[in-house]
């Protein structure tokens, strides 16, 4: 059977290109995109010869909700993500299944169980408009964090928060006062608590609140450079300058 992997994390997918080698020899890599625009251009070339698709939630330039909304796909397809607040197991039935990151190898090996079944139902519609609606609504999004200071545990409220970013392979919130403290939550895992309307997923190194941006920047290589209260400038991606702009408008 012959797989396509989605998956903008290059460490995730070389991980699960070992597990499917070291597995399954019966599946045929194909093709890897990590994008949505790179997935719905592979699909219009390659969509007929592909069986599988292992699918990440959330990709480079969007998510994955915009490929099925954009093109009919035909394959089955297996859901992979690090938030556990998209696992809808109620959909979890035959062809079609959901992993959370990091994959081990049981859960993976039931996905593809289901995608041989050949009798299996199909329906990425009833996927989509699922997984959609357990994403977290406006009112699940924190309002505060808390961060440890030495042994004192300090709580810090979103309003206070300039950004959050990715350094050093470590996470760190920063205070409009320009005061850092390093977090265990990932800025995959913060993205997804934080309300849209008033932080941004920037880069894959930085989400800023619209309240500390001052600025916009253009760079060369159609990137944006934000001015905030912060002294260190922060660089909007290019993949994501036409979404920041909409957002940042709004």
């Amino acid at each position: 059977m012959n797989v396509l992997l989605v998956e903008d994390e290059l460490m995730a997918r070389r991980r699960l290109e070992n597990i499917l080698a070291e597995n399954f020899p019966e599946l045929s890599i194909i093709g890897e995109t990590d994008s949505v625009r790179g997935t719905l251009e592979w699909l219009q070339a390659n969509s007929a010869r592909t069986d599988i698709i292992f699918m990440d939630v959330e990709l480079s330039d969007g998510n994955c909700f915009e490929i099925f909304r954009q093109t009919d796909i035909k394959a089955k397809v297996i859901m992979t993500t690090a938030y556990d607040n998209y696992a809808v197991k109620a959909f979890e039935v035959n062809s079609v299944d959901y992993l959370l990151k990091p994959i081990e190898l049981p859960a993976l090996q039931r996905a593809v169980r289901r995608c041989e079944n050949s009798s299996a139902e199909f329906d990425i519609r009833k996927i989509v408009s699922a997984l959609e609606s357990h994403a977290p609504s406006s009112g699940n999004y924190k309002e505060r964090f808390l961060v440890r200071v030495g042994e004192r545990i300090v709580p810090v409220s979103s309003d206070s928060i300039a950004c959050f970013v990715s350094e050093n392979k470590g996470t760190y919130l920063v205070t409009t006062d320009g005061t850092r403290y390093i977090m265990n939550p990932s800025l995959d895992e913060l993205a997804e608590s934080l309300d849209p309307s008033a932080f941004f997923r920037v880069s894959r190194s930085a989400i800023v609140a619209k309240s500390a941006i001052h600025s916009v920047n253009r760079l060369p290589g159609s990137k944006l450079s934000i001015t905030s209260v912060l002294p260190e400038n922060i660089e909007v991606s290019r993949a994501r300058v036409d979404d920041f702009l909409v957002w940042l408008e709004k």
